[in-house]
């Protein structure tokens, strides 16, 4: 079970640079698995679809999930399902997914809260990408891996197709959007909102 501490911003880099090390990045089929924060055998699985640059998914992700993960991941009640779903602008939340995926899998989430945290600072940087390769850096991941991470065509196109299941299977059109047991859920919700929904589902 992968758990994820809440952190502020300057010490969520910092875990990123105490536990960084030195790894190829991770290969096509293995970059593209599921991506599970807590119990795999939790009764209730909740799906989000999210992409790095949206700000209500920032938003989410610094606000709802510390306080979800607490009272529902982390207790083994729910687990959360995290998979990209690319908005505007499309090539640097592609990159971001990218980099992310291609980070060593019991890091994923550090790198992923990571960039949300950091949000702010690289999406409106004038050369994002080379920002975002700043925190890859912090990581343990070097420029010359995250460029390597972004030539997988492989990986870009297992992303785009994701997110085409998910607008083909659920009707996911906007993020941040989750499932939660087979039900839609559509928006960044306050944590008491989603909770009563989790109640409902857990019935």
């Amino acid at each position: 079970m992968i758990r994820l501490l809440t952190f502020t911003p300057a010490a969520l880099l910092a875990v990123l640079v105490v536990t960084a090390a030195s790894a190829e990045p991770l290969p096509t089929e293995a970059a593209l698995e599921e991506r599970v924060l807590g119990d795999p055998d939790a009764a209730l699985t909740i799906i989000e679809y999210a992409s790095l640059t949206c700000p209500h998914c920032a938003h989410f992700h610094r606000d709802t999930l510390p306080e979800l993960k607490a009272n529902w991941i982390d207790t083994g009640r729910a687990k959360l399902i995290y998979r990209d779903y690319p908005t505007s602008p499309v090539a640097v939340s592609l990159a971001a997914s990218m980099i992310a995926r291609c980070a060593p899998k019991d890091r994923y989430f550090v790198f992923l809260g990571a960039l949300y945290q950091t949000q702010e600072n690289w999406a409106s940087s004038g050369n994002p990408i080379d920002a975002l390769a700043k925190v890859a850096q912090l990581g343990g991941m070097p420029r010359t891996d995250v460029d390597k991470c972004l030539e997988d065509e492989g990986l870009l196109e297992g992303i785009r197709d994701r997110a085409l299941d998910a607008r083909m299977q659920y009707g996911i059109e906007s993020t941040p959007s989750f499932v939660v047991n087979g039900q839609v859920v559509r928006g960044n919700l306050d944590y008491d909102d989603f909770a009563d929904i989790l109640e409902k589902a857990a019935k």
